[in-house]
């Protein structure tokens, strides 16, 4: 689904973003990308959707080469990758619903069928009822999924939020993180970018960590070992299961 491979970006005025990481994303996975500011995580989610390309190494988002990509063919990877950006990017002077139509627009769309998928995605973020106010008029956390909302709107394979709790309490922070976790189970792939150690802590999925654009660790142990151990117990308990009716069988 992702991946990267020896992948380096250096920008024109020296500064060294990314260095010499390789990576590979399943599908369906949900990772936390951890690290601290100018760490390059987003340098990395500007990768995946080409707004910038590598100094060297070669970048793959859904069987596209992502390096090599001819412009013709850019609307194809971005349809296929939805991003929650760090500053959300939606227009004050339009309501929730013309928020999220927009890339429907773009993509010349008709109006009704525009409608009834955006009224679908917005009953996904618990919004429909403010689709008719401006984001100024909303709350933290409901400005977040109106950006998540827009992000979904096209049924992208790939979910990308860059700190998409940055802001919020922690209650709400939850809210948003129990929205992308029912996006990952109905398929997509997620990646969050966050600095939230609580919710890393407590969802017990894959984390990478990056640091000065390098990977200093990838781990993806708990989820596997969680899934082992509970096939064990599965195993033990039908196997217990079994030997017990197999002791009736025998006094009978």
């Amino acid at each position: 689904m992702i991946k990267l491979d020896n992948v380096s970006k250096k920008f024109a005025t020296g500064t060294v973003a990314l260095s010499d990481i390789s990576l590979s994303i399943d599908e369906g996975e949900f990772v936390f990308l951890v690290g601290s500011t100018g760490s390059g995580k987003t340098t990395l989610f500007r990768l995946l959707i080409r707004d910038i390309l590598p100094t060297e190494g070669k970048v793959f988002v859904n069987e596209l080469e992502v390096t090599n990509l001819p412009k013709n063919k850019l609307p194809h990877l971005r349809k296929g990758v939805g991003v929650v950006f760090q500053d959300l990017k939606l227009l004050l002077d339009r309501t929730v619903f013309e928020n999220v139509a927009l890339p429907l627009e773009v993509s010349g769309i008709n109006s009704e069928s525009a409608r009834l998928k955006v009224e679908e995605v917005l009953r996904q973020v618990g919004l429909n009822e403010h689709k008719d106010k401006f984001p100024v008029q909303l709350s933290g956390g409901e400005v977040q999924r109106v950006a998540i909302a827009r992000a979904l709107i096209l049924a992208p394979q790939i979910l990308l939020a860059d700190e998409p709790t940055g802001n919020l309490d922690q209650s709400t922070s939850w809210e948003i993180v129990q929205i992308l976790s029912d996006i990952n189970k109905k398929g997509a792939t997620v990646i969050m970018a966050t600095h939230n150690s609580d919710i890393i802590k407590n969802m017990n999925k894959r984390i990478i960590h990056i640091e000065k654009g390098k990977i200093i660790k990838d781990e993806k142990i708990h989820e596997s070992k969680t899934h082992k151990e509970t096939h064990k117990n599965e195993k033990k308990t039908t196997d217990e299961g079994n030997s017990e009716d197999s002791k009736e069988e025998k006094k009978k």
